[in-house]
């Protein structure tokens, strides 16, 4: 009796095993059936994205340089004022304001340029360059008032 209860164990784990065994055969096709529909649908999606970025990034590009100008006529600007005889406590300080400033703008028209050939995420990069350009503008308007009281 231990015998045939032994056997009849012994058979159910093997068809136990093999059932599993050829459950997992569907289940690896299944899955390379699914891991190919989802690169059609990524190829897909980066063709739409390639599209789209062709079409919104020169319009951005222009706009971004058009800011950069303005900012280096800006800094062109205070440079002259810089130059006019005055308080020279503050004008050193000014002084070294608009280097940084200077600095900064160099480096968004760097970023605007470098996007082109890196083409990271749109978005982040729009909103990041968006939003250190609108920092910069207002490190301008910062500049330009007498923090006197």
């Amino acid at each position: 009796m231990k015998k045939t209860l032994i056997y009849t164990a012994f058979a159910a784990t093997a068809v136990v095993a093999v059932g599993i065994f050829f459950a997992s055969c569907e289940s690896n096709e299944k899955k390379v059936e699914d891991a190919q529909d989802n690169v059609k649908e990524a190829k897909q999606d980066l063709k739409e994205t390639q599209r789209e970025l062709s079409n919104e990034y020169p319009a951005f590009r222009t706009e971004g340089e058009a800011k950069i100008v303005a900012n280096e006529k800006r800094i062109a600007e205070l440079r002259e004022k810089l130059n006019k005889p005055g308080k020279a406590p503050l004008d050193e300080h000014r002084k070294k304001k608009i280097d940084e400033l200077e600095q900064q703008n160099a480096a968004l028209r760097s970023r605007l340029g470098d996007y082109e050939k890196q083409r990271s995420d749109w978005e982040t990069f729009k909103r990041e360059f968006n939003h250190d350009m609108d920092g910069l503008g207002k490190s301008f308007e910062d500049l330009g008032k007498d923090n006197k009281n």
